[in-house]
């Protein structure tokens, strides 16, 4: 059975180790110039995480707009425990914890999203590249 609750400090060995365990794709986070910002920004933003056990097997983090919607900025379920659901849990839990909100997704895997049945409200563009 997973457990979705809130991020606590105590956690962050652990969803850096499963962010981590991603190799390059999420190494913007993960690298060592990066991943105390990104332990800051974790702590900041209103964070879930899943357990299966004592194993943390994913995580959604969100920012809050006001009352102007909550975005989910990032997410992330360990390979080994995809296809059961956990990532749909994490985003019900932030249904529940915003019931008045605007939900949106952050997303560079649409496809995930589309079988869900969510709908597509636009899209990102990076107005700025920093080298």
């Amino acid at each position: 059975m997973t457990e979705i609750r809130n991020y606590q400090e105590a956690d962050w060995q652990k969803l850096l180790q499963l962010i981590l365990s991603e190799g390059d794709e999420w190494s913007d986070y993960s690298s060592e110039g990066t991943r105390e910002s990104y332990r800051l920004a974790v702590k900041e933003s209103s964070t879930f995480v899943a357990f299966a056990e004592d194993v943390l097997v994913g995580y959604c983090r969100c920012r809050i707009d006001g009352s102007f919607g909550v975005y989910i900025c990032d997410l992330l379920v360990n390979q080994q425990f995809r296809g059961r659901k956990i990532a749909q849990q994490l985003m019900e839990q932030v249904c529940k914890e915003y019931p008045e909100q605007i939900i949106y997704v952050m997303s560079d895997v649409d496809g995930f999203y589309e079988s869900k049945g969510y709908r597509k409200e636009g899209s990102i563009f990076e107005v700025k590249i920093v080298e």
